[in-house]
């Protein structure tokens, strides 16, 4: 899939990528995705095999960084930064993931850019904010779901706090922050002007926690784990059919009056189950009733059967089953594309589809530095300058 670069709403954007592991590429990818001229910077001489982002030849890697041009500088060095401040000048978008204060100690925030560039937009995810009382704590997305409360909420009552199954905090920050982005350039329209814009992982984390937080911030309930059950409204949940599990969402009297039919069991007319905060109180209970039933069936049969009579309902697919879905491919979730480590390959397509507007693997994941000679020759670097500049470990 190789999108039409005039049917891209980002091409006109050129982002400087600084970004490591997954929160930053998170963000870069969406707008790598739609168009946007993407240039990852990385260490000169870096390895390639591993790290905190995985080997650049596996799914991690190639997943996150498709759609990007490359090239190296040392940041470290004089000459590294002079390089870099001139690809800013003329940039739209700096991204970058560092540790709070790194940036500054390289002589690369905001306040070194602006300068440069009143239109540059700076954009920044760290693991708990810019400043605070925490601010340079180290940042994991595990770390971020503890404090934030998920692990909380997350698991069978009893058994401890669980983690989510996706670095959710990750990447919730990297989309958020693409939002950021995406909304200070439109407000760049009207005012000329560039800004910082900031979120991190414990901001994220806390932000998807959702009713669960109004729970408490309006109500002053702690919600607790509810394992497979939902917190506020019983019966949804999985259940167990004769060869497998299931789904099933119960919102609602008028959903819970079909299922109630479908299922035909009078002990679910019991006063214990008359409206949604008895059936809350004594969920349990129906439940078991509920699966008693559930088990008679397969649960291909019982989907067709809720499906029909209205009750929200569906199977519990492994990935693997995921991806072979008939929706799923109709929707485009698989991406097949090109990888100079794995050639033809299948990419995680966007999940979000516009009438005009396409997006799509134009590019694979670059070669460390695949592309510097290119970039600094646009910038009007001539070829001895180049040499040079690589002689002195600054790119």
């Amino acid at each position: 899939m190789s999108p039409d670069p005039s049917h891209s709403p980002l091409s006109p954007y050129t982002v400087l990528d600084l970004t490591r592991v997954r929160s930053g590429p998170t963000c870069v990818r969406q707008l790598a995705d739609w168009g946007a001229d993407i240039i990852k910077i990385e260490e000169p001489g870096g390895d390639d095999t591993g790290g905190m982002g995985g080997p650049r030849a596996g799914p991690d890697f190639q997943n996150l960084h498709r759609n990007k041009r490359a090239i190296t500088i040392n940041l470290k060095s004089e000459e590294g930064v002079e390089v870099f401040k001139k690809l800013a000048a003329s940039a739209d978008v700096v991204m970058e993931n560092f540790r709070p204060g790194v940036k500054s100690r390289l002589g690369i925030s905001y306040e070194d850019l602006r300068p440069l560039n009143k239109g540059l937009i700076y954009a920044s995810i760290s693991g708990f904010g810019q400043d605070g009382p925490n601010y340079d704590r180290p940042g994991f997305d595990q770390i971020a779901q503890g404090m934030g409360g998920l692990m909380s909420i997350t698991g069978k009552p009893g058994e401890g706090p669980m983690r989510v199954g996706i670095p959710i905090a990750d990447l919730t920050a990297g989309l958020f922050c693409a939002q950021a982005i995406l909304m200070a350039l439109l407000e760049r329209e009207r005012s000329g002007e560039g800004q910082w814009v900031q979120t991190s992982l414990l901001q994220a984390q806390v932000f998807m926690l959702d009713f669960q937080a109004a729970r408490w911030l309006m109500d002053g309930h702690v919600p607790k784990q509810a394992g497979n059950n939902h917190p506020t409204s019983i019966p949804t949940g999985v259940f167990k059919t004769s060869d497998g599990y299931i789904n099933i969402a119960c919102a609602g009297q008028p959903m819970w009056e079909r299922l109630k039919e479908l299922l035909g069991d009078p002990e679910l007319d019991h006063p214990d189950f008359a409206d949604g905060s008895l059936r809350s109180d004594n969920r349990d209970k129906l439940n078991q009733l509920i699966e008693a039933n559930i088990m008679k069936d397969t649960g291909v049969n019982w989907i067709a059967r809720m499906t029909e009579a209205g009750v929200p309902c569906g199977e519990i697919n492994s990935i693997d089953q995921v991806f072979s879905l008939p929706q799923v491919q109709h929707l485009g979730l698989s991406w097949p594309g090109p990888s100079n480590e794995r050639g033809e390959t299948n990419y995680l397509g966007q999940p979000i589809l516009m009438s005009r507007s396409k997006s799509g693997i134009r590019t694979p994941p670059p070669g460390r530095g695949e592309h510097s000679d290119e970039i600094l020759g646009a910038l009007g670097y001539s070829e001895d300058e180049i040499e040079n500049l690589r002689a002195k470990g600054a790119i």
